[in-house]
Parts: structure tokens; sequence; C-alpha cells
């Protein structure tokens, strides 16, 4: 039967005018390269680290997560989330139960075999394996096109950019500092060029002292640091931890006289999940850690 053609004509406009995203896939690639699609915007999401609950809140999508895991406490509705595990194992069954659309999982803290479990089931994946601070508000703007959440996406990518950037311009000038950036005491743990915490240090005008070492997160001995002789050491401290209150692990570096950090008092603590989590709060840490590496230029230059 052939259609009229004032139908026919009537067709043609709907189709013209209605936009190619109401038929097309989703599609973004992920920080591994591979293409993450859905079918609809993701509406049921499990998050497998604590820096990606925090990604997905700040990009609009509280309202999807369904289940996260231990220590992702923050923003304060993340705590009242199911648990699911932690970066040493999941808890699958529960995974599975809670029927999530979409996974969001750290190329670097879950376990890989039980993520190929996962996508056996035909559970779509997103990995973020991020290295830059750039990177944090590209997957923003990922996560805003799988949750339909684009303009509160857009917006917090946007403003990430714009204060990095202005530490950037800021601090661009200032002489160098060289950083021991220190993740644990027990064992000694460091970051190396790698690590997101390391281009804060750039943005602030620091230079890694471990930064070429190979593994990302290096085990390093007492030796090395005092080989090394930084002008300033960072420790990174644990939430429990108030502000005012002294690390054992900081202090003990005074027993070194003869570090040029020691010599020009340029010990600081910055609390760890401003730094260690690739989120936007990471501009907060930024913040101080570049005021941390002013007050050691300054002080360096008094003596």
């Amino acid at each position: 039967m052939r259609l009229p053609k004032n139908l026919i004509q009537l067709l043609i406009s709907v189709l013209a005018i209605t936009p190619y995203s109401a038929y097309a896939h989703i599609q973004v690639t992920d920080d591994v390269g591979a293409v993450v699609t859905l079918t609809t915007p993701a509406k049921r999401v499990i998050s497998l680290a604590p820096h990606l609950t925090e990604l997905i809140y700040a990009a609009g999508g509280g309202s999807v997560l369904r289940g996260t895991v231990k220590h992702s406490d923050y923003p304060n509705a993340a705590r009242q989330l199911p648990r699911v595990g932690d970066y040493q194992a999941l808890d699958l069954e529960q995974i599975i139960a809670l029927r999530p659309d979409l996974v969001v999982a750290w190329q670097y803290g879950n376990v890989e075999r039980q993520l190929h479990a996962l996508r056996k089931l035909h559970i779509p994946i997103f990995y973020n394996a991020p290295r830059q601070l750039d990177d944090i508000s590209i997957t923003l703007e990922k996560f805003g096109i799988l949750f339909d959440t684009r303009a509160t996406a857009d917006l917090a990518a946007a403003q990430l950019r714009a204060d990095i950037t202005a530490l950037r311009i800021r601090y661009a000038q200032r002489a160098p500092v060289r950083v021991f950036y220190q993740v644990s005491d027990q064992p000694l743990i460091t970051l190396n060029g790698k690590q997101i915490a390391s281009d804060v240090i750039r943005v602030c005008g620091g230079h890694n002292v471990f930064a070429d070492l190979a593994p990302e997160a290096p085990v390093i001995s007492l030796e090395a640091v005092l080989a090394a002789d930084p002008q300033a050491i960072i420790v990174s401290r644990p939430s429990a931890i108030a502000s005012g209150q002294a690390l054992p692990n900081l202090e003990r570096w005074r027993n070194w006289r003869q570090l040029s950090a020691i010599q020009h008092n340029a010990l600081f603590a910055i609390e760890a999940d401003l730094l260690d989590r690739p989120a936007p709060r990471i501009a907060q840490g930024a913040a101080r850690l570049c005021e941390a590496l002013d007050t050691a230029r300054n002080r360096l230059k008094q003596n």
C-alpha cells in the first residue's frame, strides 16, 4: 500500500528535525581505549573506587548510583550507598543483584579477574586511568554523556580547568623546589612522575625528586631520600587525623638535620583525599600544596 504524498512529506519533516541522538547509541571511549556503548543513559551505576564515586556525583550522576566500594565517603550521600567490596576484592554476587547497566572501574585498583567475570555477563565497564590533571575534567565530560547530565558535568569540568589554570599561571615563574612526596611510612612509599600528584607538584613549580623511578608507587629507602636531599617534604595526611595534630611519619624527618627540608623547616602535611584522589577536590589540594611550596621558597631565600 502506498502512503499518501502529504503523509510522506510529513514523515520526512519529522525525521529532519529529530536529533540523530534519539536513535543512536551512546558511545564514549574510556581511558584504556575501549568504546563503551549504551542504548540509553545509565540509570543503575556501580562505582568501584572512592574517587570515581566523587566524580559521578560531581558530574550530576549521584541519583543513578546503586553501589560503591569501601572508603567512598564523599560527598556525604555516598556513605549511604551499599558496599560491594574494596580494591582488593569485589562482591560479585551483590554487584549482579544490584542489576547495573554500567560499572565504572579504576584500572589500577580493581581485580581484573573479577571484572572479566562481569564482562562475560555483558555488563558495560568504563575503565578510568587518569594520568594528568586535565584527565579529571575529561572524565567528568564523558560521565555527563553516559548519565545524560552534560550541563552539570561540563560546568564542573570547566570550573576545575579554570582553577588549575589559575594556579599554573600564578606559579609558572616561581623558582623550582625539589619535593619528596610521601604516601606512607612503613614501608616508605612515594609516587613517580606519572601520577597525578606529580602533575600537581609541577603546576606549583616543584620537582618530584623520585619522578624518574619506574614503579608508579615505588618503595624507597631512607638512604634514597637523604641522597635526593629534597627542599620540601609533603606527607599525605589521613582524613581521620585533625589538621592541627602532628604526624609521627612527618616529625621523624627532623632526626635528619642534614636534609635541606629540615634546615629550612619545610615539612608539610596535606589531607590525602585532596591529592591522592583524582577528583574535583584536587583543586583544593593543589592550592594547599602550592602555598606550601611557596612557603618553602621564602624560607630558602632567607637562609
